[in-house]
């Protein structure tokens, strides 16, 4: 009876600790949602596809399963680079990059040195510098800036980041410095902790470029993928290095916070009126701010669960539910409607401006774009499902996820 507890108990922590961001249920409800704040000229383009907007915000996660380089875009560990307001991040893509990209060597004997070590380019939001120091030259920020933009980035998605040794030579040359090795390679030290407003820029970019060709499978997709991704921006835990509670002993507390009490509460108790859908005239600033206030509330989430938990009945806290034949161990009603209370409606707040800010990033698309007629425009539903759509899903069914769960 005891072994059969014991691995009763092992199954329920697995399952705890390995739910989805939002959820399925909150990404598709958060999206839905967001269709009925914009203004008139864009809803009935929302409403008829509303459908498609709401059961494709999970895409994203069912990509996790199929792609090693999904999982950052839904995160960013703030904590790991200092504190707020966190001026040693550069907001630009670009610049981001040539500061935490350090360059190595290999030498003919196979041994990888660093050559330019990424802290020599000091950063400071409030101080822009216009030049660094290598190997007693002065290198033009600039110079180095397209230098990167022309031989890393375009290398990103690549295994190995290779740097052409002709192009090492005729950059560092101009400055008179020699480049000696067999070969080159760009390091990055950044994107492994999340990116995802960096790539909530990137996709606000896509989004307007599909407006303005009013590419109607393409506004869709960006649409629902925006939705998920901007939605995980709003969740606290998204931003800090322990993302599941794992360094404070609350493993689970991830899909307790996200998953759970929206999955018990939003449908009777939470206030879905919002407002209507704002222009946005800074996006990168705009999409700063988000994680900003998420994270702000970090110390909130882990230290009001942590002191609710010394405190609630301890056999009171974890309970079992059968859902489709699978006993699942999660958080007991009574202790998330606890925890709930304590956070004093923080959930239902991040959900709400959840809704209200993927409806206005659409809705600044599509200003940006020119606001173009779509009311007339018709869509083949077949043209929508694509080989990529196959492959998540396929993936997704493996259940083996690349890169870390959250």
């Amino acid at each position: 009876m005891k072994i059969k507890y014991s691995i009763l108990l092992l199954l329920g922590f697995l399952f705890l600790s390995s739910t989805v961001d939002w959820g399925f249920f909150g990404h598709r409800r958060i999206n839905k949602l967001a269709c009925f704040t914009l203004p008139q000229d864009l809803f009935g383009f929302y409403k008829s596809n509303i459908d498609y907007i709401s059961d494709h915000a999970v895409d994203p996660d069912k990509r996790r399963y199929a792609s090693k380089f999904e999982a950052i875009r839904h995160y960013i560990d703030l904590d790991i680079w200092g504190e707020a307001p966190f001026n040693n991040i550069p907001r630009d893509w670009v610049n981001l990059m040539m500061h935490y990209t350090t360059i190595k060597k290999i030498n003919s004997r196979g041994d990888t040195l660093t050559w330019l070590d990424r802290d020599l380019l000091p950063y400071d939001l409030r101080k822009p510098s216009k030049s660094f120091t290598f190997q007693n030259k002065e290198i033009d920020y600039r110079a180095y800036r397209s230098f990167i933009y022309d031989n890393v980035l375009n290398t990103y998605y690549d295994d190995d980041r290779d740097i052409s040794k002709k192009n090492m030579s005729a950059f560092f040359g101009k400055y008179g410095i020699a480049v000696k090795g067999a070969r080159f390679i760009a390091v990055d030290e950044f994107t492994e902790h999340g990116i995802v407003p960096f790539h909530l820029a990137f996709m606000q970019k896509k989004l307007e470029k599909a407006f303005l060709a009013k590419n109607i499978p393409s506004i869709l997709r960006l649409s629902a993928e925006m939705g998920h991704y901007l939605g995980d921006a709003h969740v606290p835990l998204h931003t800090t290095e322990n993302y599941n509670g794992q360094l404070t002993d609350q493993l689970g507390i991830h899909g307790f916070w996200e998953s759970r009490i929206p999955e018990l509460f939003a449908d009777n108790e939470y206030d879905y009126f919002v407002g209507k859908a704002f222009y946005i005239e800074d996006k990168e600033e705009y999409f700063w701010d988000v994680v900003l206030d998420s994270h702000a509330l970090v110390d909130s989430v882990l230290l009001i669960e942590k002191n609710l938990s010394k405190t609630f009945p301890q056999d009171q806290q974890i309970c079992y539910d059968d859902r489709g034949n699978q006993l699942t161990r999660t958080q007991c009603k009574e202790y998330a409607k606890a925890y709930s209370l304590r956070m004093n409606g923080m959930v239902e707040g991040r959900m709400r401006d959840a809704i209200l800010a993927i409806g206005s990033v659409w809705y600044t698309a599509w200003v940006d774009a020119g606001q173009p007629e779509l009311s007339n425009l018709g869509i083949d539903k077949e043209v929508l499902t694509t080989e990529e759509d196959t492959e998540v899903n396929n993936a997704f069914k493996s259940n083996k996820i690349k890169g870390r769960e959250h």
